[in-house]
């Protein structure tokens, strides 16, 4: 009899670093200047970066250590004594930024409020998603104009910086989300977040000029990925290569 649990399990992954208790506001801070800059940095000179003390820089950074999140090691050494610590962020651990974790917060919130309270949450859920996806589109920066981009890309775009690791064809007609910052949720409320999802692609697309009712999400469609079509008339047609 076939072993299920060795079945490739159906849908995105979790966003990476993201198991374990959510970083408070410093301590991300202190991993999002550790990830920006691949520099490596020491005690003393975040402290001094951020205003904080060193005993408060230290602290954020070992707690970022022992949860694999950054990695430390002696400077080289230069003269007497012992070399101070320096620290980066480990490439294999990227926690979400700021933006993903209240994201995942505020969604996570309205996913369990609605499969509560709404009449419809499906409904509810599409319409705040979509709302949502407009006021998230209209807070982008503008983006270097290159030969080819499409309001698709656009909304690609911004489905990278909430942390689904898009991978779309060339159009942007068809995208593999590799990763949900909403995984848990995603599987207790699947009728709402999904909605939600797809109502955060549909306001962002209608933001930058697309057209939002082209659009379906299929989640947890294949191992590895729920699938979201951007173009709906190009996948009828077989014009899509992801």
């Amino acid at each position: 009899m076939e072993n299920k649990s060795d079945a490739p399990e159906l849908g995105a992954a979790p966003v990476r670093g993201s198991v374990g208790p959510p970083l408070s506001g410093a301590r991300g801070t202190v991993l999002e200047r550790l990830q920006r800059d691949a520099r490596p940095v020491t005690i003393a000179a975040l402290a001094a970066e951020l205003g904080v003390h060193p005993n408060t820089a230290r602290e954020h950074l070992d707690a970022l250590v022992e949860r694999g999140l950054a990695i430390r090691e002696r400077a080289p050494a230069e003269g007497r004594g012992r070399p101070a610590w320096r620290y980066t962020a480990a490439a294999d651990r990227l926690e979400p930024d700021v933006r993903v974790r209240d994201y995942a917060a505020l969604a996570g919130a309205l996913a369990g409020h609605l499969a509560r309270t709404a009449a419809d949450p499906a409904a509810e859920g599409l319409a705040a998603g979509r709302e949502w996806g407009r006021t998230l589109a209209s807070g982008r920066p503008a983006e270097p104009a290159r030969a080819g981009a499409t309001p698709r890309h656009r909304v690609v775009g911004l489905l990278d910086e909430l942390g689904f690791a898009p991978e779309a064809d060339a159009a942007a007609s068809t995208v593999a989300l590799r990763r949900c910052p909403l995984l848990d949720a995603a599987r207790q409320y699947p009728e709402v977040v999904c909605q939600v999802h797809l109502g955060i692609v549909r306001g962002a697309l209608e933001h930058s000029g697309g057209d939002p009712e082209a659009t379906a999400l299929l989640p947890f469609a294949e191992p590895g990925a729920c699938r979201l079509h951007l173009d709906t008339a190009a996948v009828a047609r077989g014009a899509t290569d992801v």
